[in-house]
């Protein structure tokens, strides 16, 4: 169920600051050279392999990159033998559930035109059967908020970790000035454990909430 306010409300202060930051910051991740995603992708790999998360056997789940979003493909490649690459599948419900992928699987592009896992349902796994989850994001702070795209998806997917500790651990994955310094959190908002950047890895837990 959806319970974000219905489209007939008037559009608040927060909502008008939210659309017009999310704007900004795409065009910004727009004006990435390919070679400064490549680095990027590159350097993340690092920082995440200091996480218990990625010295753990179990289910990764990454994302699809598209729209000028940090790329994930260099991690998979040097994910440990014990564990295996998830991609999002997107549900009737609006949430999200998670699929194996492994270079040259058929893949379908989803209502958005992202490619996902072309498997059946029963092949699909929930949120809370992954070690780790990474996801895409347009801006985040120190204190694990995390600016989306809007649709509600991995809040969703993830509504049980709002009262919950780890596992999964979540991790949003952007480009160091997509950092912001705050902005109005909604009661539906999931929280982040960890983001990771080509800078570094912020502890959200430890900047406190």
């Amino acid at each position: 169920m959806n319970d974000r306010p219905d489209a007939a409300v008037p559009e608040s202060m927060a909502a008008r600051n939210k659309r017009a930051l999310r704007s900004d910051l795409r065009k910004q991740r727009h004006a990435l050279t390919a070679a400064q995603r490549i680095l990027a992708a590159e350097a993340i790999v690092t920082h995440l392999q200091t996480l218990p998360a990625f010295s753990t056997p179990g289910y990764v789940a990454g994302y699809w990159a598209t729209g000028g979003e940090l790329p994930l493909h260099v991690l998979q490649l040097r994910l440990r033998g014990d564990q295996v690459w998830c991609l999002p599948c997107i549900q009737a419900d609006g949430s999200l559930k998670f699929a194996p992928w492994r270079s040259g699987d058929p893949l379908f592009s989803n209502q958005f035109g992202i490619p996902e896992p072309d498997v059946a349902p029963s092949s699909q796994l929930d949120a809370r059967e992954m070690q780790a989850i990474l996801t895409p994001l347009l801006g985040f702070t120190r204190r694990g908020q995390r600016l989306g795209m809007g649709g509600g998806y991995y809040d969703r997917a993830l509504a049980f970790r709002r009262d919950a500790v780890a596992p999964p651990t979540l991790i949003g994955v952007g480009y160091a000035f997509q950092e912001i310094a705050d902005f109005e959190s909604e009661a539906w908002d999931v929280a982040l454990d960890a983001v990771v950047t080509e800078a570094g890895l912020v502890d959200c837990g430890s900047a406190g909430r």
